[in-house]
């Protein structure tokens, strides 16, 4: 790679080792991807806080060597000075305020704490969520990041406009020590041009349409670029965050376009820059319901367990909405009904007074994680109702559960009930 000045002497060891270490690790990746050179990134979102798993992995350290060793790959702790660029951490393993809900030991949560409290004190901003575009961290068209999460990356570059790969845990950590990522894949502007269309021959409004399409879409085009036509319908964040997420997870994608929508194209020959698309699809009726049956393959027992909302965090509309299907009603005896949420989203409930009707109603709010980063689940759980096809699709593998997926009434309807009766309309 061609490195500048300022890039040599952070790989020289001018600015100490744990620099030295980010940007050795920066060129070992940049080089392996056929990166030519670095690119300036002043917007960071990574994962730095550890469990005390990783902790007995590591063979045991404070918060630095661990730092060293899970985030920077290095065989011997480091000095880690504060970060260099506005760097966020993003979703955790722990609800500071209910881990023991979580099932967690007090040594345990203390040790996670005594991370977070490490991670401040570099100047990473605890945001604690998969959507830290809900609650601040906003880039522009055309800003180059070095975010994680496949959610999050998908809805900054394309509802937004920046440009970023997704990150590992390693380059992310070293993009916050150096402000640079290798300059190749979403940075580049020939990139990001769409490679498919994608005809919706469906009236895609609700957000369980909008995941039933983002899921479908990720299953056929995989980590292509697609060029999304006859939306009749303008999504609102809720949406696209739905959307995104499932894309993401059933297939990579990182990047899509809805001409008049998404940042970078108003029309569809826009969005393709003047090229053909490699193939034109469809998606209709029979693809809806094959991605709804897919979705709902591993839900047998109509009871269930848990009902889960918040996957990526919830929204404060989305709160509200699930206070409003409530109104009044109680959740029964045999299930629970967690709603995850962004911790700065839960200060906004607490104050309006959903985190009190909830509680009324005998659902509970949390924040800062969910159970597939924290792999936890009411104990005896073994059937999960989910309103994201993102948790439906990693949930049922992760923790070996039953899954329903469905809208948002059929998740509260469950919780009340205690039965799923949700269906395709």
């Amino acid at each position: 790679m061609r490195l500048q000045p300022d890039e040599e002497a952070m790989l020289d060891g001018r600015e100490g080792p744990a620099v030295q270490q980010a940007m050795a690790l920066l060129v070992q990746y940049g080089e392996a991807l056929g990166a030519e050179r670095m690119v300036d990134v002043k917007n960071v979102c990574g994962a730095n806080i550890f469990t005390p798993a990783q902790k007995q992995l590591a063979g045991g350290g404070d918060p630095a060597a661990l730092f060293s060793q899970w985030s920077l790959n290095s065989d011997r702790p480091l000095s880690i000075p504060p970060v260099r660029v506005y760097s966020c951490q993003l979703i955790g393993p722990m609800d500071r305020e209910a881990w023991a809900v979580q099932g967690m030991r007090p040594e345990d949560a203390q040790a996670i704490l005594a991370s977070e409290a490490f991670s401040a004190q570099l100047g990473i901003q605890l945001m604690n969520t998969c959507t830290p575009y809900q609650v601040g961290n906003v880039p522009v068209k055309g800003e180059h990041c070095a975010w994680m999460e496949s959610s999050a990356v998908v809805y900054i570059n394309s509802v937004l406009g920046a440009r970023s790969n997704v990150e590992g845990r390693e380059s992310a950590a070293a993009a916050m020590l150096t402000g640079k990522v290798p300059y190749w894949g979403y940075h580049i502007p020939e990139n990001r041009r769409a490679t498919h269309l994608v005809w919706v021959d469906w009236d895609v409004e609700s957000v369980m349409d909008w995941g039933l399409l983002g899921y479908w879409i990720g299953e056929v085009l995989e980590d292509e670029v697609p060029v999304i036509d006859n939306i009749r319908h303008v999504p609102n964040l809720v949406r696209l965050k739905h959307f995104g997420a499932a894309a993401a997870s059933s297939g990579g994608t990182e990047l899509y376009h809805i001409p008049g929508i998404t940042a970078e194209a108003r029309t569809v020959e826009e969005a393709l820059q003047g090229a053909p698309p490699r193939r034109v699809w469809h998606y209709g009726a029979r693809e809806r319901r094959e991605t709804w049956e897919h979705l709902n393959s591993t839900g047998r027992d109509p009871e269930v367990d848990l009902v889960m909302i918040g996957c990526p965090h919830a929204s404060i509309e989305q709160i509200w909405e699930v206070c409003r299907l409530l109104n009044g009603r109680r959740v029964h005896e045999n299930t629970e009904l967690w709603i995850f949420t962004p911790r700065a989203l839960r200060h906004l409930a607490d104050r309006n007074g959903y985190t009190e009707i909830l509680e009324k109603a005998g659902a509970r709010l949390m924040s800062d994680t969910c159970p597939a980063i924290g792999q936890f689940l009411p104990k005896g759980t073994k059937v999960v109702a989910m309103d994201s096809a993102k948790q439906a699709h990693y949930l049922p593998a992760i923790m070996g559960v039953q899954g329903w997926f469905g809208s948002v009434a059929d998740c509260v309807e469950a919780a009340v009930t205690g039965r799923w009766q949700g269906g395709l309309q």
